[in-house]
């Protein structure tokens, strides 16, 4: 590319799909009880293309497929088909019960909201992402029509 050209800034999305089950303890609502969603999860990060004509990624912000990579090491592995809790004395009484019939039983810090759920997220990801490439926003969808979004904007 011309040197004199400034480089484009680019925004790439994946999106991903994951099944959980959670529960919200202390809740006062319907989901204090055990219930599951089809996630969906939608990825963006942006940068530059790569300019390096014999680098085998020319012309890319980041490999899709390194992209799915760290996705699935960081949320995906954890989460597909666990459960997945706030760690209390009560939730670890019941983790240790479920332990001897279920073992995708994933205990967080945090009460497992949609929510707290993509600040888990964006951290995770941004400790894992390529120096050249900047986590731009996520969206997880619980449901059909409800999802939950993280912008970098607004988390600097």
């Amino acid at each position: 590319m011309n040197d004199q050209m400034k480089q484009p800034v680019i925004r790439l999305t994946k999106e991903f799909s994951f099944e959980a089950a959670h529960a919200l303890e202390g809740y006062d609502g319907l989901c204090r009880e055990i219930h599951g969603h089809s996630y969906r999860l939608f990825v963006t990060v942006k940068g530059t293309p790569c300019d390096e004509e014999r680098n085998p990624k020319y012309g890319m912000v980041l490999d899709f497929g390194e992209l799915k990579r760290i996705v699935n090491e960081q949320i995906l592995s954890r989460l597909d088909h666990a459960f997945v809790m706030r760690r209390s004395p009560r939730s670890l009484e019941l983790a240790e019960r479920l332990a001897g019939r279920f073992s995708r039983i994933e205990m967080t810090d945090y009460q497992p909201t949609c929510e707290n759920m993509l600040a888990d997220f964006a951290a995770r990801l941004r400790a894992h992402l390529p120096a050249h490439v900047a986590l731009h926003a996520l969206r997880l969808h619980e449901t059909a029509t409800s999802y939950a979004e993280w912008l970098a904007d607004d988390n600097r």
